[in-house]
């Protein structure tokens, strides 16, 4: 018998709970003392113990026909960051759109007694599975719903709405179920890059309080992002949901395939997930390259698209973010730089570059970003860091 086989399910959620004070994703008592109370192993019987209270392991609920994950247990990393974004406090009332059972749990433990958890999701089966282990586990006070997120303000108002799918858009929905001083906790997806936002209801609108790194499975139904993706060669793809993006495959392979021009910005490689937002929001046509490690080993694209950066596209050229060491950088190390290909290479470098450098002069450090959801007709003319949404539009202004 394995040292791990002997642990108890008690001592492996200590020990999970004691990583997530260390690593910073659990700041408060209260949410330490959910994570303490709920048994996670119970919500997914099948798996291994020590696989149950990893860190950052996920727990599958449900796959499609091609085998990949469309439901899944987020890593206990991840649910904890987003709880102590919400600031659930004793006797509210919560929503949680995209059910596993797991994360209701915790809700319940914060919201206690007098508060009232709903946890919601389209998929019949998986709100069957969610309903098994949350009476297995105690928590047959919880509500479960089969719905589209859509739906939400049917149910009533509520002090909290957490969304644990990755959402592209902000349904109105989702901002008529919060009451006039509620939060919304959601990650949301902007040209492929995803990030947990905490927004507090601001009259019709939200404001965000708080924003952190974040994976997730992406929203079915109503909420389903849009995708445009393309294989430049094999092994190579390029992603991204604005329709304003040229996506020429003939142009862009030959581009990709051709001379290669390498620029260098003179600024810090660091904080590379802020820098990954920044960039997002402020390139005039951003998309996602990927390119699988075979390729990469070739030397015909940089390591930094193993998994997915930040590219700058063109009709018939691209650009997208690489590092080189450089002490002179400072503490980091590392320069940021640009490698671009095709006819307009120069020009596409330029605008990478500048805003690799307006990012290290004025807006290097984590949470510089307010991000706004505003909903309805967009101005005729966008400012920079502004995306088109289905219902509204996403305003990111740095400070």
């Amino acid at each position: 018998m394995t040292h791990l086989e002997t642990v108890s399910p008690e001592a492996l959620r200590a020990d999970m709970v004691r990583a997530l004070h260390d690593q910073d994703a659990i700041d408060s008592p209260s949410v330490a003392a959910a994570f303490s109370a709920v048994p996670r192993h119970l919500f997914a019987p099948d798996m291994p113990l020590e696989r149950a209270y990893d860190l950052h392991g996920i727990m599958p609920v449900k796959k499609d026909g091609y085998g990949l994950d469309i439901s899944v247990i987020s890593a206990p990393h991840l649910q904890a960051v987003m709880l102590e974004q919400a600031d659930i406090e004793p006797g509210m009332r919560v929503l949680e759109i995209g059910s596993g059972g797991y994360n209701a749990a915790l809700i319940q433990e914060l919201v206690g007694a007098d508060g009232e958890v709903t946890s919601l999701d389209i998929d019949r089966d998986v709100i069957d599975r969610a309903r098994k282990h949350l009476d297995a586990a105690g928590y047959a006070q919880v509500k479960t719903v089969v719905a589209d997120a859509a739906g939400a303000a049917a149910l009533g108002h509520f002090d909290r709405v957490i969304v644990t799918v990755a959402a592209w858009d902000i349904p109105p929905a989702w901002i008529s179920a919060l009451t006039a001083k509620g939060r919304l906790v959601a990650p949301l997806t902007v040209c492929g890059t995803t990030r947990s936002v905490a927004f507090d209801r601001d009259g019709e609108g939200l404001v965000s309080r708080s924003y952190r790194l974040a994976s997730f499975v992406p929203m079915q139904g109503e909420g389903a992002a849009p995708d445009r993706k393309i294989m430049l060669r094999e092994g190579v793809a390029l992603q991204t949901d604005r329709e304003d993006v040229p996506l020429n495959v003939p142009a862009l392979a030959r581009a990709l395939e051709g001379e290669r021009r390498e620029v260098w910005s003179g600024a810090a490689y660091d904080l590379p997930d802020e820098l990954e937002w920044f960039l997002t929001l402020n390139l005039s046509a951003p998309a996602r390259l990927h390119a699988g490690q075979d390729v990469i080993d070739s030397g015909l694209v940089e390591p930094s698209a193993r998994l997915g950066v930040v590219a700058l596209v063109g009709e018939d050229s691209i650009a997208y973010r690489t590092r080189r060491p450089n002490e002179n950088t400072g503490t980091a190390g590392s320069e940021s730089g640009v490698v671009a290909h095709g006819p307009q290479a120069e020009q596409l470098a330029a605008q990478y570059i500048g805003l690799l450098q307006r990012w290290a002069a004025d807006h290097q450090r984590r949470g510089a970003a307010t991000i706004r959801y505003v909903p309805g007709a967009a101005p005729s003319s966008l400012p920079p860091g502004t995306v088109l949404k289905r219902h509204g539009y996403v305003s990111v202004t740095w400070a």
